[in-house]
């Protein structure tokens, strides 16, 4: 049991300069006794109110650093405070806050909220257990108008799919991955790394793009290049909700339509996902 949807802004003041964190946090417990269930007795039970002012009260006096050292000290505190708790977890996202550039020039207390991808991490602990981190970035629309097809799948007297060699492929990730047992990580560097990571692997080079087979192929890329290039990631899962377009056909209208007016198609939509780890 637990308290969800706990929404606060933490402003961190440097002087004139300021920093904003806006979090979403979830936080579970479960207890060493199931006798609140069972039988109605509620005197190890910590009341979801308290939980919420201790997530509160630990934004005010640690501060959030990161998201995932925030999550790691709810998961300490719960676990060294309530000798009745027996396992924790708490989820923490970002609203994606962005300071404000003004001619390059960064500004000292102005924002922009700008949906280029969700930060979010995850910890977890069982008493006399390890402490386990995840984190992953979820929202992240994106999209490269060619150099992408999916031909040679598999047909019967059920397909009208044509085959197509070069398509738009658009999609919406999601990508989760494990750190395994928690260490002394530089969170912030390490997750935009990763997020340069899953945009290189997605569109290839900035002066001839790379070809993607299908969805599934551009999946797998961009986990192959993550566990590559950053070594702290045991586990990692990507998920890639696709958008699909039509070629409009504009014949009545008196105009060919070469690919340049293309219509979404909202539903049914395509989804591709894959856990890969390591060794």
């Amino acid at each position: 049991y637990g308290k969800n949807t706990i929404k606060f802004l933490r402003l961190h003041r440097e002087g004139k300069k300021h920093i904003v964190k806006e979090v979403e946090v979830c936080t579970h417990l479960r207890l060493t006794s199931a006798q609140e269930y069972l039988e109605g007795n509620n005197c190890l039970v910590i009341p979801t109110d308290t939980i919420k002012n201790i997530v509160l009260v630990l934004a005010k006096t640690n501060g959030i650093p990161t998201l995932e050292q925030f999550a790691i000290d709810i998961c300490n505190h719960f676990m060294t405070t309530f000798c009745q708790v027996a396992y924790v977890k708490t989820y923490v996202q970002e609203v994606p806050w962005q300071r404000l550039h003004e001619n390059g020039v960064p500004h000292i207390h102005s924002f922009i909220c700008v949906p280029d991808g969700i930060r979010f991490c995850e910890a977890e602990q069982c008493r006399n257990g390890p402490l386990v981190v995840f984190a992953g970035i979820k929202d992240l629309k994106l999209m490269k108008t060619t150099q992408s097809g999916f031909e040679g799948f598999y047909k019967n007297e059920h397909t009208t799919l044509p085959e197509r060699h070069d398509r738009i492929l658009c999609g919406e990730l999601f990508c989760k991955w494990s750190y395994g047992e928690c260490r002394d990580f530089d969170f912030d560097c390490i997750w935009n790394k990763i997020r340069e990571c899953i945009l290189e692997a997605f569109s290839g080079p900035p002066d001839c793009g790379q070809y993607s087979p299908s969805y599934q192929k551009t999946v797998n890329c961009i986990q192959m290049l993550v566990l590559s290039k950053v070594p702290q990631v045991q586990v990692i899962e990507v998920v890639l909700n696709n958008t699909f377009y039509n070629v409009l056909d504009m014949k009545n209208l008196g105009l060919t339509n070469d690919k340049e007016v293309l219509i979404p198609v909202e539903a049914p939509y395509g989804s591709c996902a894959c856990t890969l780890g390591r060794k």
